[in-house]
């Protein structure tokens, strides 16, 4: 196939030479004949010339450059002609003579040529000229040859046509003489250029259809008149053309022409034959009206409403009586609409709300399987619902958008997260609040493909990494649920919640975490503006209360302890530091939970010393206890860790718990505990404990951390321990420490030693 190519260009190149050869000699003799002003001689050898354009053998491309070679030689004939008649050398019968050339091809350019420069020279009546040229091309009936000479007819007439409206009625004719002239000459050579496709064999289509594409241009270079022209289009019943002409006339025409005329251009696509793709022409108007409404000029647009309803109508009328258009082409379609509707109505959210109510409905949504995101449909739909979100970068202006949702509803599973997680996306990059309940309701109902499990998702999909990073862009989004007005911000938090309780023990530790601590910030906010809000305190409670439902229901919604242990004593934390009635029981009520967590959730026993530790710390901070609530939650800790499993692990958990009879503070006594007797105690215990482990290398690990507790102590003025304890220590680290076998973590031992005691 690539080798026959080939050779065709090969040949067509040739044929091309031989017949530029052959203009080259007639047209030289042309220009010698007019030098001497032989008007017939040099007819006779533009005659000669203008036979090479009879061949057929030429492909529209090689034909092409013979008649730019030839019709460039004419322009100098006509100039002569000219120069000849004002010279006075004037021979009115030439239009006569010309009409006896053997050949209608080269007798037709003749006429052509010589009628103009007598419409130029005012010699004959202009209508009568052109009427008589445009009936005598008809004799032409040979596609290729037939549109070239019309083309050259309306090239070299184009100029010469009355234009003015007001025109007096003259024997040279009016525009309406205009008008029918190029009709009738866009006519026929549409007639001619749809025939093409009838010629030859069957084998040879594809070859003709590649030809008529490559004419096409000379048959829209007649678009200039609308109403009579779409009458053509319609008419001629040929998809190539219908298509081309369409986009000719987009193209030629001026954008306020498309406006006024934009009714009967839509109603001319409603009858275009169903092969035609609509969708390129459609596409390519509302592009262009789109960007004229952007300019000075078309700032009449944005002010008709009316112009919007009816592309929307129209269009949505024209794809439903197409049952054949492909899906990806609608939402194209709409995908343009979309964008006239930004670009022009860009404060009237409702033009782009119904491009989703369309789009839905087209497509019949409710009845249809899901789309897969990438195919090509899919990929379309994205685009769509991704415009608003980038365009407005304002997610409060998106929920306006009543249909986008129930649109967005068409794509699977996979899709509806791509476009949920660029809506949350584009919240945090534009820092965009949320600052009432309706919004939040309308958000959360928007991304609920992001909160709750749907029926389409994969098996096992919130065990996958991209599970786990979209549930981290909703605890971000949480943050932006957010209200200067309390109140309000407090119901925010409670619909949120509402949202969120569905979700599964999956999304529960990812949504609940940044709830909660947005709780505790408002019930700080509740407090810090005590003075304008006399129901603070019962305000502040009812957060609380919120607090405690919500941690225990992630307790018992999910598998992990650690997180619910860990969020009730922050919430203890956070009571001890507002001063509302019966604090002291609401944070002895956070951690007694946390102790009951500890006891039955967690069993680990590196679990156990992380909570006995995190319980001391937490209780050692507080002080909103008095002694009947202090003494039995720090005796607590202390048996807690005496409990644990591990003699190392019960060593270390029972000296952090000497901080609490020492750093300890009782609600209503500014000083600290500083029971002395009470921490040396705890630290003996944990010696006696450490002296119990078999390893050697542990015990003196140990061994080395009780230490670290009594020079601590010791240096913060606690008087129980003395020096004689804290040598005798040293000195039994050091007879431990030269019992164990040199190796690399002993050295690291020695180490840690020698920085204690330094």
């Amino acid at each position: 196939m690539v080798r026959e190519e080939g050779q065709e260009t090969v040949d067509q190149k040739k044929l091309l030479d031989d017949s530029l050869h052959q203009v080259k000699l007639e047209a030289a003799e042309m220009r010698h004949c007019l030098e001497k002003s032989q008007l017939l001689d040099a007819l006779k050898h533009a005659s000669q010339m203008l036979a090479e354009l009879r061949t057929s053998a030429l492909t529209p491309k090689y034909y092409y450059h013979l008649y730019m070679e030839i019709t460039h030689e004419l322009q100098r004939l006509e100039l002569a002609l000219i120069d000849e008649f004002q010279k006075g050398n004037r021979r009115p019968d030439l239009y006569e003579i010309v009409q006896y050339a053997s050949n209608i091809i080269p007798r037709l350019y003749l006429l052509i040529t010589v009628g103009i420069a007598f419409i130029k020279l005012h010699e004959a009546s202009r209508r009568d000229i052109l009427r008589d040229l445009v009936e005598m091309c008809c004799g032409v009936q040979h596609p290729l040859r037939g549109l070239f000479l019309r083309h050259y007819l309306l090239q070299c007439t184009q100029n010469l046509l009355p234009k003015s409206l007001n025109e007096e009625k003259t024997e040279d004719g009016t525009v309406h003489d205009s008008v029918d002239f190029i009709l009738a000459n866009f006519g026929e050579m549409n007639k001619l250029w749809v025939r093409m496709q009838h010629q030859g064999q069957s084998r040879d289509r594809e070859r003709r259809e590649r030809e008529r594409r490559e004419l096409q241009i000379l048959v829209g270079t007649n678009l200039c008149i609308l109403p009579k022209i779409l009458v053509q289009v319609v008419s001629c019943k040929d998809p190539i053309a219908q298509e081309y002409l369409m986009e000719c006339v987009i193209q030629v025409f001026s954008d306020e022409f498309h406006v006024r005329s934009l009714d009967v251009f839509l109603k001319t696509c409603a009858d275009m034959h169903q092969r035609v793709n609509i969708k390129n022409v459609l596409t390519a108007l509302i592009d262009r009206i789109a960007s004229y409404g952007m300019t000075e000029e078309g700032k009449e647009i944005q002010e008709n409403y009316g112009l919007f309803e009816l592309l929307s109508e129209q269009i949505a009328s024209i794809v439903q009586s197409r049952s054949e258009m492909l899906s990806e082409d609608i939402v194209q379609l709409q995908v343009s609409m979309i964008n006239f509707a930004l670009s022009c109505y860009r404060a009237h959210y409702q033009f782009v709300d119904k491009v989703f109510a369309t789009t839905y409905t087209i497509l019949q949504g409710a009845t249809v399987p899901k789309t897969a995101y990438n195919c090509p449909l899919g990929k379309e739909l994205s685009k769509l619902f991704r415009i608003p979100i980038e365009t407005y970068n304002d997610v409060l202006t998106l929920l306006k958008l009543e249909n986008y949702g129930l649109a967005l509803s068409m794509l699977d599973h996979r899709g509806r997260i791509k476009i949920a997680s660029c809506i949350v996306m584009n919240m945090l990059d534009e820092r965009t609040e949320v600052n009432t309940v309706e919004a939040a309701e309308k958000l959360l109902t928007l991304l609920g493909v992001l909160l709750t499990d749907q029926i389409d998702q994969p098996r096992d999909y919130e065990k996958s990494d991209d599970f786990v990073e979209e549930q981290t862009l909703v605890s971000r989004m949480v943050h932006l649920l957010h209200s200067d007005d309390r109140d309000v911000h407090h119901a925010i938090i409670i619909a949120a919640h509402k949202f969120f309780n569905k979700g599964g023990r999956y999304r529960l530790i990812h949504t609940y975490v940044p709830l909660i601590f947005k709780a505790f910030v408002l019930s700080r906010e509740y407090y810090n503006n005590k003075d304008e809000d006399v129901a603070w305190e019962e305000k502040a409670k009812a957060v609380f209360q919120f607090i405690h439902q919500t941690i225990c229901s992630l307790l018992n919604e999910t598998e992990s302890a650690s997180l619910p242990f860990r969020l009730f004593l922050q919430s203890a934390l956070v009571i001890d530091t507002i001063p509302i009635e019966n604090r002291e029981m609401l944070a002895y009520e956070f951690l007694s939970q946390a102790f009951a967590v500890y006891e039955e959730e967690i069993s680990d026993s590196r679990a156990q010393l992380a909570a006995i530790v995190l319980i001391t710390g937490t209780l050692q901070k507080m002080s909103c206890f008095s002694e009947e609530n202090h003494e039995p939650l720090r005796t607590q800790c202390l048996l807690s860790a005496s409990k644990l499993f591990k003699k190392p692990d019960q060593c270390r958990a029972v000296i952090s718990c000497a901080h609490l009879f020492w750093s300890g503070q009782i609600a209503g006594q500014s000083d600290r505990m500083r029971q002395g007797k009470r921490v040396v105690e705890c630290l003996r215990k944990g010696l006696k404990i450490a002296s119990q482990c078999v390893d050697p290398y542990v015990q003196v690990q140990l061994f080395i951390e009780v230490l670290n507790h009594y020079i601590c102590f010791s240096e913060d003025g606690c008087p129980d321990i003395t020096s004689d304890m804290i040598n005798e220590l040293i000195e039994k680290v050091r007879e431990a420490l030269v019992r164990l076998e040199m190796s690399s973590d002993v050295e690291q031992i020695q180490k840690h030693f020698n920085n204690t005691i330094e």
